[in-house]
């Protein structure tokens, strides 16, 4: 996402729940009525156990700063880990910076990963610079990039997982490949058990890990179709929510809007990481056409509906889910990887 000042950001948040709740009260009141082949090897809990003990302990004292200070520091790491994850494996790719004097844009340039926030890639480099004072030339940003997501689902209510660690840094980070490897916003079903599958992920993997949407914020133009022209009708998408199509209207016009405006993915508890972006799903209150396409799909409502009901079940599967999309295309040694000092450069 573009770079928001926290105060912006945080009003912008502030002015949309505004609008939904004063919509939801007052329509109350009038009707009271690349394929992942096998787990990499040698990934370990323990890894760094003997060389940098207290890593742990370092990448979270960066993280709950950064939390307390911006709290949307949480969602934007996590997504950070989504997209590096899903173009070149789990390597930090999405944190090189593009070399001026190459004509190749590097991943994190790529037009669909422009507005990824600048809070996330933070959190990234405070704690690699951490780390690196204490133990310098050990560890790998893909592996302060995975406990940093992992420490911010925790923080936000989610669960705690153990995180396997012995990633190495990739050496190729392109744009050009960024494109055929996000899912997008309009996605169907069918496409997005596409590219999942294309990573090594099921149909349980792709509707639990959208559960990670029960917090952050999208802009405007990831949505704006479901507004005012869904699938090419000219009319807004029918499966939304008429008191959330209203509030999403009235921040977000068809033209010339702001395009700094921000909505909440889960407009219920939109901070929290928690189960409830399931049973808004079911009240029709997805956010993005993905999303409530999982619910009106017969192949995934089911699952929908279960997460939903079941607070302890969803935190047990994306504790699973994380750490098998963490094993994605996994650089082991130098002639496939690089162990950087900066994380936004090439060793």
């Amino acid at each position: 996402m573009p770079a928001l000042s926290s105060s912006s950001s945080s009003s912008s948040i502030c002015t949309f729940l505004l609008v939904f709740l004063l919509v939801v009260r007052a329509s109350n009141c009038a009707a009271k009525v690349t394929k992942s082949s096998r787990p990499p090897r040698q990934l370990s809990v323990n890894y760094y156990a003997k060389k940098c003990p207290q890593l742990e302990q370092l990448v979270g004292s960066v993280t709950s700063q950064q939390f307390k200070e911006a709290p949307v520091s949480g969602p934007a790491t996590i997504r950070l880990f989504f997209h590096d994850c899903f173009v070149e494996g789990c390597d930090a790719s999405i944190l090189i910076s593009t070399n001026p004097r190459s004509k190749q844009l590097a991943e994190k340039d790529a037009e669909d990963n422009k507005d990824l926030r600048v809070e996330g890639f933070q959190t990234i480099s405070k704690a690699k610079d951490l780390v690196e004072r204490k133990c310098p030339g050990i560890v790998s940003c893909a592996d302060i990039l995975a406990i940093a997501a992992r420490d911010y689902v925790h923080l936000a209510g989610g669960p705690y997982y153990q995180v396997k660690k012995g990633r190495w840094d990739g050496k190729i980070s392109m744009a050009s490949r960024v494109p055929y490897n996000i899912p997008r916003a309009n996605f169907t079903i069918d496409q997005l058990l596409k590219l999942f599958n294309s990573k090594g992920l099921t149909l349980e993997d792709l509707v639990v890990l959208s559960g990670a949407h029960t917090f952050g914020f999208a802009h405007c133009k990831q949505f704006l179709s479901r507004l005012y022209n869904y699938r090419g009708t000219k009319q807004p998408d029918p499966g939304m929510d008429p008191r959330l199509l209203k509030a999403l209207k009235m921040s977000c016009p068809q033209f010339g809007g702001n395009s700094d405006i921000i909505a909440p993915f889960d407009v219920t508890t939109p901070f929290l990481f928690d189960h409830a972006y399931y049973g808004n799903l079911e009240a029709k209150l997805g956010l993005l056409a993905s999303d409530q396409a999982l619910f009106l799909d017969p192949r995934t409502k089911p699952l929908v509906q279960q997460l939903g009901k079941d607070k302890k079940r969803f935190f047990q599967a994306f504790s699973i889910a994380m750490e098998k999309m963490g094993s994605i295309g996994v650089k082991r040694g130098r002639r496939h990887g690089e162990m950087r000092r900066v994380c936004s450069m090439h060793a």
